[in-house]
């Protein structure tokens, strides 16, 4: 039978003293803050039975920030995936003890988010939201600032001049890279359909910016379609991506700039074959890894949510330490790009 690591075990692989290692597990005297990490590093290595009481010791003296998050659509896979990652992101903060108090708008209505926003106030510190451009919301970003909390956007833009800072992708630049790809994967010249969520997604509008444009100046024999919009729901999409395929058998590509994709990958399923419409859309999620495994997606652009949410949290961090805390006006991430060879 293995022999359990000691206290001795620690301070011989931290390279202090067995007393050092004793005030660090029972907060007896004050250890320097380096000292204490290197103690706790070194219970991790070995395999210290009680590493998760030093953590604790290690924390309690921190300050707490309470970072709230508004987010979208608790039942998608995409901000399940999203919410777990900030989670970790906050436990692993350094510097702080974080609590994140997480909220999901059910819809896209301007008041409903502006309302979470508002909920906030008393429980949070700092706010990160992914959210509509409205003036609701930006109303409720400038009262939130009036209270000392500061609002970030993460994903889409929003209450540009009042909110603290935005970080996500280029989104102007996604809209080109998803044009791009279309005029490349699809077999001849034909129509181009894209969606939307709305039209108060500020980064759906630069996507679909981005988009146009690129066709304009390097593809003008491709005729792309007045833009959908689909709240981003699945039903919605499934229904619109059918009924626009019967009404223009020759759309030769797809992109849907927000969500709903899963609505769209099932209707090109059930009336086209793999590769017969290039189909690109945005995040990783198990229905469009499935789909690039099945040959009907072309690419997925993913955003980087494990960087994102780290970068996330240093930046709330950063907003609360002073008035002459320097925080970037916006951050812009590189996407990571899937094609079905990526699966």
């Amino acid at each position: 039978m293995a022999r359990r690591p000691t206290i001795q075990d620690i301070a011989q692989e931290a390279g202090v003293s067995v007393a050092t290692v004793d005030r660090v597990l029972n907060g007896r005297l004050k250890v320097r803050d380096e000292t204490a990490r290197k103690v706790s590093e070194a219970a991790h290595r070995i395999g210290y039975h009680a590493t998760n009481l030093i953590e604790q010791r290690l924390r309690a003296d921190l300050p707490e920030l309470r970072m709230g998050f508004v987010l979208q659509k608790e039942k998608q896979a995409f901000y399940q995936t999203l919410a777990a990652e900030i989670d970790q992101a906050v436990r692993a903060a350094p510097g702080i003890r974080g609590r994140a108090v997480i909220e999901f708008s059910s819809s896209q209505s301007p008041s409903g988010i502006a309302e979470i926003m508002a909920g906030m106030k008393g429980r949070i510190d700092v706010l990160a939201a992914v959210a509509v451009n409205h003036h609701q919301v930006t109303e409720a970003v400038i009262d939130l600032r009036q209270g000392g909390i500061p609002t970030c956007a993460i994903l889409s833009d929003f209450a540009q001049g009042e909110r603290t800072s935005y970080i996500g992708m280029n989104n102007m630049k996604i809209g080109r890279i998803a044009a791009w790809m279309l005029a490349t994967a699809a077999r001849k010249s034909g129509k181009i359909a894209i969606f939307v969520g709305g039209h108060r997604w500020h980064g759906h509008e630069l996507r679909e910016t981005g988009f146009r444009s690129y066709f304009r100046e390097a593809k003008p024999q491709f005729q792309i379609l007045d833009t959908l919009v689909n709240l981003e729901t699945r039903q919605l999409t499934y229904e619109a991506t059918l009924d626009l395929l019967a009404r223009h058998p020759d759309v030769v590509g797809l992109y849907l700039a927000g969500g709903g994709m899963e609505g769209a990958i099932q209707a090109v399923r059930e009336v086209r074959q793999p590769g017969q419409v290039a189909l690109v859309v945005n995040e990783l999620t198990p229905e469009s890894c499935s789909a690039l495994s099945d040959g009907y997606l072309t690419m997925v652009i993913a955003t980087p949510l494990r960087q994102m949410c780290a970068d996330l949290i240093n930046l709330m961090i950063t907003t609360r330490i002073g008035p002459d805390a320097v925080v970037p006006s916006q951050k812009f991430l590189d996407p990571v790009i899937y094609v079905p060879e990526s699966v």
